[in-house]
């Protein structure tokens, strides 16, 4: 698996070809800063990124037949798709074979007192799309940003692993974590008692403490 460092993101087909019009993860910062879902690694976001130049924006049958994502259900790969794209709507998107992480970088540049986020996702707040601007816009970016089939077809996705050494990799993962949870709780016992200690000392001492002479 290509690593973020190594990994190039190529601008749309209209652009000058060249290495200057190569995008790489170091070249912006916002660039990689798209939200993570929960459960989601880097790792797994860039085998998504793959997956969905390979088969197409939302042909979550073709990726989950692929076996690259076990245990993602399609709610979740839809969902950290999303963030990689940087808005919530993703129709005009739909079997496009791009780079998500392209719209992404320009969502992320959008300013401006109509621009609404959510989980650093551009959300719609005006009236929905009909279906004639979305098919415009998919033709758009299907002209500007879509992959030819011989870049998409050369894309390379993980081979499944062992199912049972899957399992097996989880239940580590879970034993580990459920050891640094107990960790934890400890630490916060621990700290919760010297609290309690700190606080019957101070109570213990101001029942305890001489009081002041009257005067006279």
């Amino acid at each position: 698996m290509a690593t973020l460092e190594s990994t190039e993101i190529h601008k749309p087909r209209s652009m000058p070809v060249g290495q200057r019009n190569i995008l790489r993860s170091n070249d912006s910062a916002s660039l990689w800063n798209c939200t993570l879902s929960p459960g989601w690694s880097r790792e797994e976001v860039q085998v998504l990124r793959k997956a969905l130049m390979r088969f197409g924006i939302g042909n979550w049958a073709k990726i989950i037949e692929s076996q690259c994502l076990i245990g993602k259900t399609i709610a979740q790969m839809n969902l950290q798709t999303q963030r990689m794209l940087g808005q919530q709507s993703t129709a005009e998107f739909a079997g496009l074979h791009l780079d998500p992480l392209i719209f992404g970088e320009l969502n992320s540049q959008k300013q401006g007192p109509h621009i609404k986020r959510k989980n650093n996702c551009i959300v719609n707040t005006g009236a929905k799309l009909t279906r004639e601007e979305i098919k415009r816009r998919l033709q758009e970016n299907k002209a500007a940003y879509e992959l030819s089939e011989e870049e998409w077809m050369a894309i390379e996705l993980p081979k499944p692993e062992d199912p049972l050494a899957l399992i097996e990799s989880k239940r580590q993962e879970l034993h580990q974590l459920r050891e640094e949870l107990s960790v934890l709780e400890a630490k916060i016992a621990q700290v919760k008692q010297l609290q309690k200690s700190a606080s019957d000392d101070e109570a213990s001492s101001s029942t305890t403490g001489t009081k002041r002479p009257r005067e006279e």
